[in-house]
């Protein structure tokens, strides 16, 4: 047997344990893994180093090296997503839906566990804890394939979390750190169909197609953040403003950080020199069409590749439009169908933008920054899903977690001549 069988088998052996713990179980293990994540910070921060120093000598920057890098501010957020998630409802045995049939069958829709959870991501030593919190608050476990660049990192963090499991008495391997990173093991980890029961890539849309393309598991993915903002003709134009630096600027390596300004020809004037200035002061790289070129002309000149690109950096592509259709008419050719955000004060405007696009979040007047599990009200993300399954968008406790049927009966049968007596 091999040795990723091996982790994934006990891994699963330890499913049901956490399937069985109750709520207020799990929400205790959950703050204790944020206690003790705390109490090993030190520990967290000198096995980052490590990470930082041997990615950078790689030739890592960026955004990679971003995501990968940890302060004590960052262990102390980890820990803050634990209990915040562990303060969430609990999904599991949750009854979403009841109704009495006319032979007296009670049918009712129950939340239950998905069971094993394969999560396999990059430079971002986070999801170790968020994912772990995740799936245990939905009474699943867990197996970890980090990248490369963050070993150390998710090792200490793991150390950590496996402290909690020990103290109450459970399985190491409801938490399943997988040390051996070489593609072969990732490849066999996601063709154990007899095991796995979700895996759920997150990183670059390399790493996410890679998955995809080897799974014989069900996968839950997003392949890119191509997020767009519109400024609307009936756009509060200052709030627009706000919401395009935020949405650019406060983190560009990030999939809910803004790609692309669409703005309406009728404010154009007036909207793009302000959003040039404000861009060029933040060290933004505008690139756009021969519209905003000829109000930006510091902008460069945009290519249809630019439009469809996830920058993860300081570069915004730029477009004039004519009207809300055109508008949509971009996103749905250029788009990844992760986030969009309208700027309007026109209710109709922004009912239709709603309506009219498919994206797993529309934000309205709104940053696209939101688009995340924590903001929303998750506690914390597994990622966010543009996948059409059972989660759609960003995932917390509840979309790893599955409906299932029970009916409750007093003797009912289908046929009468079934009927013995």
């Amino acid at each position: 047997m091999s040795e990723i069988r091996s982790l994934a088998l006990a891994c699963q052996d330890a499913a049901p344990a956490m399937a069985m713990l109750g709520t207020e179980a799990k929400r205790a293990l959950l703050r204790d893994m944020a206690s003790l994540l705390e109490r090993n910070t030190a520990h967290v921060l000198d096995a980052n180093a490590r990470d930082m120093q041997a990615a950078s000598a790689k030739g890592v920057q960026g955004a990679m090296l971003d995501r990968l890098h940890l302060d004590a501010g960052r262990v102390a957020g980890m820990a803050q997503a634990l209990r915040q998630v562990a303060a969430l409802p609990d999904p599991v045995g949750v009854v979403t839906r009841r109704e009495q049939q006319a032979n007296g069958i009670v049918v009712e829709r129950v939340r239950i566990p998905l069971g094993v959870v394969a999560m396999i991501y990059e430079a971002r030593p986070n999801v170790t804890a968020d994912a772990a919190a995740l799936c245990l608050m939905a009474g699943n476990s867990v197996i970890l394939r980090g990248g490369s660049e963050a070993i150390h990192s998710n090792r200490a963090i793991a150390a950590a979390l496996h402290q909690a499991l020990d103290a109450h008495g459970l399985a190491r391997a409801a938490i399943t750190l997988v040390e051996d990173l070489g593609r072969e093991t990732m490849i066999e980890l996601l063709q154990l169909s007899d095991i796995v029961d979700l895996a759920i890539p997150r990183g670059g849309e390399g790493l996410i197609r890679f998955v995809t393309e080897h799974a014989r598991v069900p996968v839950i993915k997003h392949y890119k953040g191509v997020c767009h903002l519109y400024v609307d003709r009936a756009a509060d134009l200052a709030l627009a403003l706000n919401l395009l630096v935020d949405g650019k600027t406060s983190r560009p390596g990030v999939c809910n950080a803004l790609e692309t300004l669409l703005v309406h020809r009728e404010v154009a004037a007036t909207f793009l020199p302000l959003a040039a200035a404000a861009l060029k002061d933040r060290g933004v790289e505008m690139r756009g069409d021969d519209s905003t070129r000829s109000l930006v002309p510091q902008a460069a000149c945009a290519s249809d590749d630019d439009y469809a690109a996830e920058f993860l950096d300081l570069i915004l592509a730029i477009r004039v439009v004519d009207s809300l259709d055109d508008a949509i008419g971009h996103i749905r050719r250029y788009g990844s169908d992760h986030t969009e955000v309208i700027a309007t004060r026109d209710e109709a405007t922004a009912r239709r933008f709603v309506q009219s696009l498919r994206s797993a979040v529309v934000m309205v007047n709104a940053s696209s920054r939101f688009s995340d599990g924590g903001q929303v009200g998750l506690g914390a993300e597994i990622g966010i899903s543009t996948t059409r399954l059972h989660a759609y968008g960003p995932m917390g406790a509840e979309s790893l977690t599955i409906e299932r049927f029970v009916v409750h009966g007093d003797g009912q049968v289908r046929h009468a001549e079934s009927r013995i007596g």
